[in-house]
């Protein structure tokens, strides 16, 4: 069954709660009430594409960009 699709807000709060909070991947999925695999999904989409810190570079603030 495919997931629901997540929001790029949600996607940007994984994100910044993994980057700039460093929680643990568990913490953010209780904390945005996702299932843990998405959120260690997420993380590694995003350091395949090179993003490793918060906030996000510039040319990334627009919701396209990111999702590319």
């Amino acid at each position: 069954m495919p997931r629901p699709h997540t929001t790029m807000r949600k996607i940007r709060d994984v994100l910044r709660l993994r980057l700039s909070d460093q929680l643990s991947l568990r913490q953010v999925s209780l904390s945005l009430a996702i299932p843990h695999t998405t959120v260690a999904d997420y993380v590694r989409r995003a350091r395949d594409a090179g993003i490793t810190s918060w906030p996000l570079p510039e040319e990334l603030s627009d919701d396209d960009a990111l999702e590319a």
